[in-house]
């Protein structure tokens, strides 16, 4: 049964295995980031560092806010990663929202999609979040249907100057 844990050393191997996934596929994660799998493997807590760095308690960079990350696991295999943004400051309210998703290439249409969210919006609840908002990209069918599974309502459709696709945001209700 998946569940959500923070970035821990116990999923490393499968961690990297879903980054090399993702850097072969052109998409996600190992593209996203530009993780350097050598150097993954050779100092695998700098990683874990750099995941936790906008934990609460530490001090954030300008226009950043606290957030946590998240891994969805099934037993000793890394399913995805969610990132819970503790508050909205003006950019994350334009884009990204409270919380940030992805699913490694061989995950996905799965159902792990709905299954990491539901999970991420149990945590929102528990630090006392009433609502949160998340947004995708309007040609993104899989995580609109993501969104919406979870009871996302539809604020709008939106174009940004800086992002080459149209975006939907959507609020749930926790």
């Amino acid at each position: 049964m998946p569940e959500l844990v923070p970035p821990s050393s116990q999923y490393k191997h499968s961690f990297i295995e879903a980054v090399r996934e993702a850097q072969a596929s052109g998409s996600g994660l190992g593209d996203t980031l530009k993780w350097d799998v050598a150097e993954m493997e050779a100092d695998f807590d700098r990683v874990l560092t750099e995941l936790r760095r906008y934990e609460p308690g530490n001090e954030l960079p300008d226009g950043f806010v606290h957030s946590e990350a998240l891994w969805l696991v099934d037993g000793e295999t890394y399913l995805g990663r969610a990132s819970l943004r503790h508050t909205l400051n003006a950019s994350l309210r334009e884009f990204g929202g409270h919380i940030g998703y992805e699913m490694r290439p061989s995950a996905r249409r799965q159902g792990h999609g709905k299954t990491i969210l539901r999970l991420t919006l149990g945590r929102a609840r528990e630090l006392g979040l009433d609502r949160v908002m998340i947004s995708c990209d309007t040609d993104n069918p899989g995580s609109r249907g993501v969104i919406e599974g979870n009871g996302g309502v539809l604020e709008g459709e939106f174009t940004l100057d800086y992002h080459p696709r149209a975006i939907r945001r959507y609020w749930i209700r926790l």
